[in-house]
């Protein structure tokens, strides 16, 4: 399906777009202990989207209780040995190494000369001199970040006194000048577009592989931030903020955006159905807050994301709802409400365009199951070759 609504200013605001993102969120403690730090860095390894000359990086206090002191921060090109030779710079806030960011509240880097192709590796350091003891962060989005003792921003290789967290912590974007006209894709959704089921690690999520794809396609040139986040819904808050709360921070304000993609709207499902005689399932439905939800209800939710999308002059498509029968949360109402609510998203012609995921996962014999080989082993989420599948039925001409 093709594009019906133009293009937004966004576009084409200072020419700079978002190249990486991670959504920020608060602590989960549900998934373990809140990790806290003092006379620490904290270094990222991420993979960019598009390229361009000049690089700024996103710093995030957005959930914390108290000013975050940034120490001294680095941005650097990976190379096999640690950071590339003459490729890392000092990253400055308002032309001081140093910063202090209110709780609440992020910090975007000032600028730095540093060519970068598409799909880049960057090593990015943040030095924290006090203590923090809430950390703004991204869990579960098969990444990792290694907590050196003190200021290391401007060691060049991974030090043995290094410890990885399975999460990213108090950076949430990349941003780039290209060479020349460039756009964003926002993706948000849950756990499939975090990619949980993936090796970690490896970029292999569905956005991974299609930002590698728009990058191989060359112009137009097309970026891709990712704002999934595991276990989010569509309409309640949950594990970060709902997608109707977080919209206009994680999609409407990207520097760039020109399309976004919607994938969310089966944990809203899954939990309102899923059985409620299941005492160890129980006390997992527990840690999602608000009044079971019906399909009305998501539709409703999706009809105002659209509304928001089109008046910034946005293009919006969604993704169907992947099937999901032996799952421990499946229930028959709720998959009677999955198709329902597929049965909109590909009729209802609201969206601009259907991104059919359902159909690309789903098993001939059983349809509400997804094919072997694709599903993690929990029938919820996917392997790399189920992520590799989605990635590869994308229509790039959606993108133009």
């Amino acid at each position: 399906m093709t594009e019906t609504v133009p293009t937004g200013s966004h576009a084409t605001d200072d020419g700079w777009v978002r190249t990486w993102g991670a959504a920020p969120h608060a602590p989960l403690e549900a998934l373990g202990p809140v990790p806290s730090f003092s006379d620490t860095t904290v270094r990222h390894v991420v993979r960019i989207s598009g390229g361009g000359r000049q690089v700024r990086v996103r710093f995030t206090n957005e959930y914390g209780t108290a000013p975050l002191t940034i120490g001294a921060a680095r941005v650097g090109v990976v190379a096999p040995d640690g950071v590339r030779p003459g490729g890392d710079r000092v990253l400055t806030f308002a032309g001081s190494p140093t910063a202090t960011v209110p709780a609440g509240a992020p910090i975007l880097s000032d600028p730095v000369d540093l060519p970068l192709p598409a799909l880049s590796e960057l090593s990015i350091g943040l030095y924290l001199p006090e203590r923090v003891e809430t950390c703004t962060c991204h869990a579960m989005g098969v990444q990792t970040c290694w907590v050196i003792p003190g200021n290391a921003v401007a060691d060049p290789t991974d030090p043995d006194m290094a410890t990885s967290l399975p999460l990213l912590a108090f950076v949430s974007a990349v941003e780039v000048l290209p060479d020349g006209p460039a756009r964003t894709v926002v993706v948000i959704g849950d756990s499939l577009t975090d990619g949980v089921g993936s090796t970690p690690g490896t970029d292999r999520r569905w956005t991974d592989r299609l930002a590698e794809r728009l990058a191989e396609r060359g112009a137009p040139a097309i970026s891709l931030s990712n704002q999934g986040i595991g276990g989010n819904r569509l309409l309640n808050d949950g594990f970060g903020d709902s997608a109707l709360a977080r919209f206009d921070r994680d999609v409407l304000a990207t520097p760039g955006l020109s399309h976004v993609v919607v994938s969310e709207g089966m944990n809203d499902i899954a939990v309102s159905f899923a059985p409620r005689d299941d005492g160890a399932l129980a006390g997992f439905v527990a840690l999602f807050p608000g009044a079971p939800v019906t399909t009305d209800d998501v539709i409703a939710g999706y009809r105002r994301l659209i509304a928001r999308a089109h008046g910034h002059g946005v293009t919006i498509y969604a993704a169907t709802l992947t099937p999901w029968e032996g799952a421990d949360m499946f229930s028959a109402d709720g998959e009677k409400a999955r198709q329902e609510v597929n049965g909109w998203i590909r009729t209802g012609g609201a969206f601009d365009g259907v991104l059919d995921f359902d159909a690309v996962w789903r098993d001939p014999a059983r349809p509400a199951r997804i094919r072997d080989g694709f599903h993690a082993d929990d029938h919820l989420h996917g392997t790399d070759a189920g992520y590799l599948a989605l990635a590869d039925s994308v229509d790039l001409s959606l993108f133009r």
